[in-house]
């Protein structure tokens, strides 16, 4: 898990991206994020620092929905956490098979290719409900030099 493509999930969720799916995987993350903290006794290294528990990052989050900075910012304790709490690592690696199946992105691709096209054309993704003309091509012509 990297820190920037949880992030990015946990932002989607939080954004309202998953349906069903992704309310269970916030609840799941909630439920996570209060667990005890059991830290792992302390190497005394260089490194240590403390650990948060990801309970103000989560609260952020839920106030800037869809801010991917926050989301990373909450991916980061969590992972940190995880590093400390093996525990919370196994539960936090079962939450992760969960959220890595709410798409945060989207995976489109437009292309228009073949030939010559008249009329509107939309690139985007998950359109409906829409409806539009378009005129009729331009009449064929002759072609060549000095038409």
């Amino acid at each position: 898990m990297d820190p920037v493509t949880v992030g990015a999930v946990l932002a989607a969720i939080v954004g309202g991206v998953g349906g069903g799916l992704g309310g269970q995987v916030w609840a799941g993350l909630c439920a996570l994020v209060s667990r005890p903290f059991r830290h792992a006794p302390d190497s005394g290294g260089a490194d240590s620092r403390p650990v948060g528990s990801g309970a103000t990052e989560l609260a952020a989050l839920e106030r800037a929905p869809g801010d991917q900075v926050l989301g990373v910012a909450l991916a980061e304790v969590l992972l940190a956490r995880a590093a400390a709490d093996g525990g919370f690592a196994d539960a936090l690696e079962s939450w992760w098979e969960q959220a890595r199946r709410i798409r945060a992105g989207g995976d489109t691709a437009n292309t228009i290719s073949g030939g010559t096209f008249h009329g509107p054309v939309l690139q985007g993704r998950d359109f409906s409900g829409l409806s539009f003309g378009s005129a009729a091509p331009p009449p064929a012509g002759p072609s060549g030099p000095g038409s």
